[in-house]
């Protein structure tokens, strides 16, 4: 059995990996599966295992030999680490195949990467590529929980380091990664939260999986349509109550046949098909070309849609309605000043409370063409799972504001 670990950088191998380049004892006394759980490092310094370490950036494979020390596998490893290189990127699932197929070299093996939902999505997406290219048959895929500020996992190997590891791990970044220690770039910055003191990996799943939680940590990046319902609107508890409380609310203050509403950024129709099922005309729009394509097959001919983004809605003024709805949509540095060339009288928006205190209430304060109509709770903030359980995170909540232009 041999260990492969696939990284974007170096620095990696050693931030989320020590725990497996560690493994330095006999060569035959390692056990072919890690258990659901690892007893620390105690027991890995019974195991030994060959590391073939592949730096996704650079292409390039480094070889540790069963018998190798930890402090002169760590030597080996810090001379391939860089200067900041925000280019840095997956080589693809195809590429990452060659480098997996020659480290193996049809020996039974492991690979080790990067978690799909790591924040860093330079790391997320190789570690997606890595495990999509694997091939039927081949090395068994785990992967490091990583920097995962938003999510818990529901790990299947913890491996506590003890203190001579930790040691060894801190000692590592003070003498090989001290740019990285003052780099203002949150790819590669390396704090205390990202030098892991137990190591945690959860088994691949299946590709639909990895796909979910790629997309999961995606927010507008376009990686984020790449699967269907990538928040999980059609199976959430916590967001169908949002849903519903949102159509309930807007049918309390606009109800149906008082005019057409234009729903801002649409996604896939969530909303757009409760606002049709109650009756009311909906123009949706949305920009993303994945999510309009679902939602135009999802409303069929109960809703209009159009591409239009919010600052073309604002500029065109060509959509008048009863009532524009900004609807959880608000958190993308949108000028707010664009609310003033809507065709519209009425307003409705729904944002997580933290948000709604910091940059819509400020701005309310200082417009004189708003004022607010009313302000309900829509949703209470909790805790639920994703993906299939695999992870679970906290729902922030959501407030409902209804804004009213004055005609200041």
């Amino acid at each position: 059995m041999i260990d492969i670990v696939a990284v974007l950088r170096a620095e990696d191998a050693v931030l989320d990996f020590l725990s497996v380049l560690a493994d330095t004892g006999p060569a035959d006394s390692a056990p072919a599966d890690p258990g659901p759980a690892d007893s620390g490092p105690a027991d890995r310094q019974e195991r030994s295992r060959e590391v073939h370490v592949l730096f996704g950036d650079t292409a390039e494979h480094l070889v540790l030999p069963a018998d190798l020390p930890l402090t002169e596998r760590l030597a080996a490893v810090a001379r391939h680490v860089r200067p900041v290189d925000e280019s840095a990127a997956s080589p693809g699932p195809e590429a990452l195949a060659a480098l997996i197929e020659a480290a193996a070299e049809g020996a039974e093996a492991r690979l080790w990467t990067h978690s799909p939902a790591d924040t860093r999505r330079s790391r997320g997406r190789l570690g997606r590529d890595a495990a999509a290219a694997v091939a039927p048959g081949g090395p068994a895929v785990l992967h490091a929980v990583g920097h995962s500020p938003y999510l818990q996992f529901i790990s299947d190997v913890d491996r506590p380091l003890d203190r001579e590891e930790v040691g060894a791990k801190l000692g590592f970044v003070n003498r090989n990664c001290g740019h990285l220690l003052r780099t203002g770039s949150a790819e590669y910055v390396v704090q205390t939260g990202r030098v892991h003191a137990t190591e945690r990996f959860f088994e691949a799943g299946p590709a639909k999986e990895r796909e979910r939680l790629f997309a999961l940590l995606a927010s507008l990046d376009e990686d984020a349509a790449t699967v269907a319902d990538p928040w999980e609107f059609a199976t959430s508890a916590y967001e169908a109550e949002r849903l519903d409380a949102t159509v309930a609310w807007i049918a309390g203050h606009c109800p149906p046949g008082s005019g057409p509403l234009v729903e801002a950024g649409a996604c896939e129709g969530a909303l757009t098909t409760r606002l049709a099922d109650k009756g009311f005309t909906v123009h949706a729009t949305e920009p993303n070309a994945a999510f309009r394509r679902r939602l135009t097959e999802r409303v069929a001919d109960t809703a209009r849609v159009r591409p239009d983004s919010l600052e073309e809605l604002a500029a065109g003024q060509a959509l008048p309605g009863a009532a524009y709805l900004l609807i959880e949509m608000l958190y993308y540095g949108q000028d707010l000043a664009l609310l003033d060339r809507l065709p519209a009288d009425l307003v409705f928006v729904a944002l997580e409370p933290e948000t709604l205190a910091t940059r819509l209430t400020p701005w309310l304060t200082s417009t004189p063409h708003w004022e607010k109509a009313d302000e309900t709770l829509l949703v209470a903030p909790a805790l639920e799972t994703v993906c299939g359980g695999r992870a679970y995170l906290g729902k922030r909540g959501s407030v409902g504001v209804l804004l009213r232009r004055t005609g200041a």
